[in-house]
Formats: structure tokens, sequence, C-alpha cells
């Protein structure tokens, strides 16, 4: 196949590793630029690919440059090209067969050499043959050409609210309610489905329990189960919500190893490493259901959110499924608040491209409670999907009250909240999820799971 191939100054290196691959492979490669790694303007190179593509010198085209969107933005606008912007397997193969995508776009900001062999093979390999995406393609194609199918319209009585009466309106958002965060009957006491994925069971005695009603709630899709009887206690395996942590600079490859084995035989949530060791912990813990945590910006927070940002992408692509990053206390104290939005935002878009939970850390310690409520708020706004209150090396590390302040400021949300630093005993565990924490953060995960199962701690 004849393949036309280009990148700016950030995809540089991933294109010449690529050309010379698909070189290998037998293929005809016709290299746009750029021919250095010297900065350029990605439109005139993404635009010299997809006009080789256009006038049908080559067969497909492969663009790359940072995130592949703009690429993507840029060859969209020549005649007869259908771009696509891919960053995994699934994507490649779906753009070909749905899409008959005839460029494809890369971000060598998101994806290593070796990811971009596996989507550029899928990519060539694949073809568009049922009929009815066929027709959609065709569809794509007459819109080009100034044709577009018609504006489709709501039929009579679809598509507005004004014939709905108050009453009506009470009862689908009653319903809604009740599906989204309601309450419902379960033995003696009551489920409250909270839209985090939590649900906490309450009753009024350890013997109320009902164990088939509970075995429903999980089947039905619950994620994590706490039962509370009368508030007072929580179940004793509580491994599930725990991140096994080594964040101590002088750790040891035999240290993490280590901290892999217990996380195994514990079962707990994750392990929380530096970004070293997050290819060591993944290929450690394949196969399990423990997952590996890494640390952004760790500890002080004050790299430049673009820095923050690759070094997410790179932990992800070592096989991190969650990041926890430290935001710049600094500028929430000075009042910027834009600056830490942005910087939380540059983590939480790069965990979403890259399918990882994203935690962010206030550093709680350093904080007024009207800056803990405030950066709260500001992770939320950036889409995180939980709040932490530190990283272990403040002033001080989790509290009750933190804890309960911050569950109150994402109360609503699917947010959860991690409390982390100084929880060294069940106690300590238990306090924190009472107050509303969903993820502990612990590096005496083994001493806590230990004593929430009463296993003798041998000195």
């Amino acid at each position: 196949m004849k393949i036309a191939i280009g990148a700016d100054h950030g995809g540089f290196e991933l294109k010449e590793k690529l050309k010379k691959y698909l070189s290998e492979k037998g293929h005809a490669v016709e290299d746009c630029g750029t021919y250095s790694a010297e900065a350029v303007d990605y439109p005139t190179y993404a635009y010299a690919v997809a006009k080789q593509v256009s006038d049908n010198h080559c067969e497909r085209g492969i663009m790359i440059n940072g995130a592949g969107i703009g690429s993507c933005m840029v060859a969209n606008k020549v005649p007869r090209v259908r771009a696509a912007m891919c960053y995994d397997i699934s994507t490649a193969r779906n753009s070909r067969e749905h899409n008959d995508a005839n460029m494809l776009t890369l971000g060598a900001g998101l994806i290593g050499f070796e990811l971009a062999k596996q989507i550029v093979d899928i990519w060539l390999s694949t073809e568009c043959t049922a009929e009815r995406h066929k027709k959609r393609v065709a569809m794509i194609g007459d819109i080009e050409k100034g044709t577009p199918p018609p504006i489709p319209t709501a039929p009579h009585g679809i598509g507005g609210l004004d014939n709905i009466s108050t009453e009506d309106l009470r009862k689908i958002a009653d319903k809604l309610q009740n599906l989204i965060c309601g309450t419902c009957q379960a033995g003696d006491g009551s489920i409250v489905c909270k839209s985090d994925n939590t649900l906490i069971i309450h009753y009024g005695h350890a013997t109320d329990i009902d164990p088939v009603a509970v075995k429903k709630i999980i089947d039905a899709g619950a994620g994590r189960i706490g039962y509370t009887p009368d508030g007072k206690n929580i179940p004793a395996d509580i491994a599930q919500y725990i991140d096994h942590t080594i964040l101590a600079p002088q750790a040891t490859p035999d240290q993490i190893i280590k901290l892999c084995e217990e996380a195994k035989t514990f079962k707990f949530a994750a392990v929380c490493v530096n970004p070293c060791y997050v290819k060591l912990c993944s290929q450690l813990l394949s196969g399990t259901s423990v997952k590996v945590c890494s640390v952004v910006g760790f500890p002080f927070g004050t790299s430049t959110s673009e820095i923050k940002a690759m070094e997410t992408r790179r932990a992800i692509r070592d096989g991190a499924k969650e990041i926890d990053m430290v935001i710049n206390v600094g500028m929430l104290k000075a009042g910027d608040d834009q600056y830490v939005l942005r910087d939380i935002r540059a983590v939480t878009d790069a965990c979403r491209d890259g399918g990882a939970v994203s935690k962010v850390i206030i550093e709680a310690a350093m904080l007024t409670d009207d800056e803990k409520i405030l950066a709260c708020q500001l992770a939320k706004k950036a889409g995180a999907n939980f709040v932490k209150t530190s990283t272990g090396y403040g002033p001080g590390g989790a509290t009750v009250h933190d804890v309960a302040l911050m569950s109150e400021a994402v109360k609503g949300t699917k947010m959860g909240v991690k409390a982390a630093g100084g929880i060294r005993s069940l106690a300590d565990a238990q306090k924190m999820i009472m107050a509303g924490a969903t993820r502990i953060g612990a590096s005496a995960g083994v001493k806590i799971t230990q004593e929430a199962k009463q296993v003798t701690i041998s000195k």
C-alpha cells in the first residue's frame, strides 16, 4: 500500500519510527515532513498528507502531532478525506469498519511506539464492508458535495414540555430522584443509594443483615457496599477501601515487589507508587483486580501544568489506572482559581484520554476550611473522580473534620473522597470511612486489614 506520512515537531520521533516500521512491512511510504524536531506548524504537514490522499497519490495517510486532534481537524477540511484521530486498537478498528477512514491522526503525547504499531496494523488491515456503514459513509460524501440529508424534526408531542402538567413533571422528577439516588427497603433496614455507586445499608442490629438481600444488591451492579449497624461499625473486610502505598524516596524495587505481593494477598483496591515503579507494578499485578496508582506533581504540586499532563500520560502508558495529582497550593491561596482549575484540568483531561481515574490532592492541612471547599469545587469543575486530603508529606494528614468537609463539598456528584496521611490503624480507617471517605491511602494497609480480620500480628 502507498502511504503518506507526516508530523510536526512533537510527532517527528514517532513518525521516523513508524516510517521505518511500515517500510520494513513492504509499504511504499511518502514522507511529507517535517524532517527534524525543530518547531513547526502542524496544519502545514497535516494538509500535505491529506492532499496526497485527496489527489489519490496515496491510498492512506498518517499524521502525527502532540495530541492528534488539530491535525484531524485540518485533514477533514480537505475534499474526499475522512480523517480519524485514534488512540487505541478499538478506535482504529472502528474508524475503518464504520467510517472507512482514509487518514489516521495520532497523538505522540498520548501513545508510545508499541501501541502506535498496533493501531497502524489494525487500521491498515481493516476494511469497511457492511452495507449499513457504507451507506453512512456515502452520506458523509453527500454533505461534502453540498447535498446534506434533511434535518430531522421531532414528531408531534415530542421534544417539548409545553403540554406536560406541573403534577406530571413532579412525578417524573420523583421517579428520576428514586432512580438516581433514592431510598428503598430491604430486610428491616433502608438502603441509601448514593450517586458514587456506593450503597450504604443501615440496619438497627447486626442480626438484621440479610445476606440474600445484600447479594441481590451486588448482582444489581453495586460497586461497593458498607453496612453500618446503627452507624457504629463498618464491615470487617476493609481491604477494598485501601490503596496500599509506598512513596518514600528511598523505596527500593524489592520493597515495591513486596508491596505488590501484599496487595494481591489482601486484595487491596490499588497500590500507589512513584512514577518510576509503575511499569514494574503493572507487570507484577497483571491479571489481578489490584489497580496501579501513581502520583503526579508529587509532593509539592509546583510542577507546571504541562509537565503534570506529560507525567500523567507517561504513567498511564506504563500501566497506571489511577492518578493522584497535587494541586498548586500557593496559587490557590493567592486566589488564582483559574490557574488551579487549568492545572487540575490538564491532568483530568489526560486521565480521561487514557481511561484512568483522577484524584486531586488538596493538601488540606495547609488550607483554611473555605480554601478546602474551594479546592474541592475546582476539582469537581475540572471533572476529577476523587478529592484526596493529603500527600503524607505536608504538615498534617487526614482528619475526620477534613474528610467530612470534603465529602459535603462533593455531595450529589459521582466523586469519591480519599483520606490519606497518618492512617495507621483500623480505628483510624473506621473514623475516616464514617466521615465519608470512599478510599483510604495507607502504608499500613496490611496492619489495618489484619486488625479488621482479627489476625494476630507477630511482633
